[in-house]
């Protein structure tokens, strides 16, 4: 018997997840598909920030700008485990822009949407200032300002895993192949990994394929909607460059902006590069050319030199921006479009976005659809925690306290990690386990047997790739040898 749907959404990135809990949360039956692992492509891949985009204030992107920033707030409430609040360090370079012009900037930044949780912006004399310890001594003087960092590809997972929960089919390593319409619906054509194929029905489908929206959407046999113009960010990661939590955000010559973010305890996250991106998002990397122009863009402000040859690793992440016709990569929107497509049953592309924004993009999405279907609901996920984020009314550290007592035999750094990453399902993850020994092989880095297991379970990881660069990023904390044994 063939399965039936209200919706069907292709693409398992932030998009997609976002929409599928969304729309399951509203009553629509809702099964999604994603040819490889969650977050495999670009949602794996970004600078992994939540922030309003302050540059994106030159661009006049004030709409985009307030959605974001009042996105920070709301993730911050239902993602607190894996999101969390970051002071970022901007030198001024008066050839570079003016400081009446910053500013206002941050006057802006601080004031279009309602600040709850995040101190504001100051000026800073890094004479005197410890954040001015590893600039350059030309630069004198700066600004900091409150943003958030994320565990992107994490945020995915649990978007899917609340999707889950709430009766949603999620089906990983399992391709779209094409759609036949009619007024009923979709008759829609499917792929396994293994090469079976099976046929289900949907009501309604949404494009959320990312890079390969055009490509899912010439798959439906309908008329192309818009376009997108692929855009590749570059990565670095370096050992550390200095202490401390704050993360810096550097004017370059060329008038773009490089982050510096301390990453995984132990490193810096250099990023990120914008460059057209030529055929498939799959093989995107970071070329010679792109570590080169991160390395000098930390080297033009920091005291310590770098080259590329200190790079521990880097990745690349295309982001499928809308084709607004601008010719400098920097200045395509960054905001959203939405195409609904009702010349027979409902087909919604998605175009563009940014992580900050995906859950007020899954909420515009799913309105869309549902006013389609005629079944229209109230908006929800703005006040419900993710799986892992509702501490009962604690506050992380307190959560983690809760932990350390309850458990006193897991090693703080561990303890700290599992917190982070798994909130208040720690428990649901360690089961009866009274000793380390109970958790099983430690396959390194503190990733025990335990946890495999409970990726493998819960979160529909499958490769040494899922675990070690999507679920935990270990893989940059174990050694070769540990990462080889953990593939066999």
């Amino acid at each position: 018997m063939t399965k039936s749907y209200d919706l069907l959404v292709i693409g398992g990135g932030i998009n997609g997840a976002g929409i599928a809990r969304d729309a399951v949360g509203r009553g629509l039956s809702t099964c999604l598909v994603e040819r490889g692992d969650l977050a495999g492509g670009t949602s794996s891949n970004s600078s992994k920030l939540v922030h309003g985009g302050l540059r994106y204030l030159e661009h006049y992107e004030f709409r985009l700008v307030r959605e974001a920033l009042a996105e920070r707030e709301v993730l911050l409430r239902i993602a607190p485990h894996i999101v969390w609040p970051m002071r970022f360090v901007l030198p001024h370079r008066a050839e570079m822009r003016p400081r009446w012009l910053i500013r206002a900037g941050l006057f802006l930044y601080d004031h279009l949407a309602r600040r709850v949780s995040l101190p504001g912006a100051e000026g800073l004399d890094f004479r005197k200032h410890p954040f001015g310890a590893p600039l350059s001594p030309s630069i004198a003087n700066g600004f900091a300002y409150s943003d958030c960092w994320v565990e992107d590809s994490r945020l995915v997972v649990l978007n899917a895993k609340d999707a889950a929960r709430r009766g949603a089919s999620i089906r990983t390593r399992t391709s779209f192949v094409d759609a036949t319409r009619d007024a009923e619906g979709w008759t829609v054509r499917l792929r396994a990994e293994a090469g079976e194929e099976e046929t289900l029905r949907a009501r309604a489908l949404v494009n959320a394929a990312g890079p390969w929206v055009m490509a899912a959407q010439d798959g439906t046999h309908a008329k192309r909607a818009g376009s997108v113009r692929l855009i590749r960010g570059s990565h670095i990661v370096l050992p550390a460059l200095y202490e401390g939590d704050q993360a810096y955000i550097l004017q370059n010559d060329d008038r773009r902006v490089v982050f510096v973010i301390p990453y995984q305890g132990r490193f810096s996250l250099v990023g990120t590069t914008d460059v057209p991106h030529e055929g498939d998002a799959a093989t995107a990397h970071c070329t010679p050319a792109e570590a080169e122009y991160l390395c000098a863009a930390v080297s033009r402000q920091f005291k310590r030199q770098v080259t590329p040859a200190e790079i521990v690793w880097s990745y690349s992440g295309v982001r499928p921006l809308y084709d607004d016709g601008s010719d400098d990569p920097s200045a395509i929107t960054r905001d959203y479009v939405l195409k609904l497509d009702e010349a027979g049953a409902p087909l919604l592309s998605i175009y563009g976005g940014k992580i900050t924004t995906y859950r007020r993009l899954a909420e515009e999405a799913v309105e869309k659809i549902g006013k389609a279907l005629g079944r229209e609901a109230p908006a929800w996920t703005g006040t419900a925690a993710l799986p892992g984020g509702d501490f009962g009314g604690r506050d992380l550290p307190g959560y983690e306290a809760e932990i350390a007592t309850r458990y006193p035999w897991l090693p703080a750094p561990l303890r700290a990690r599992l917190v982070r990453a798994y909130g208040s399902e720690v428990p649901a993850l360690l089961g009866d386990a009274a000793s380390m020994a109970d958790l099983g092989q430690d396959h390194g880095a503190g990733l025990t047997q335990r946890e495999v297991d409970w990726l493998r379970r819960e979160e529909w990881a499958r490769t040494a790739e899922d675990i070690l660069w999507r679920r935990s990023r270990l893989g940059l904390h174990m050694t070769a040898a540990q990462r080889e044994a953990f593939a066999i």
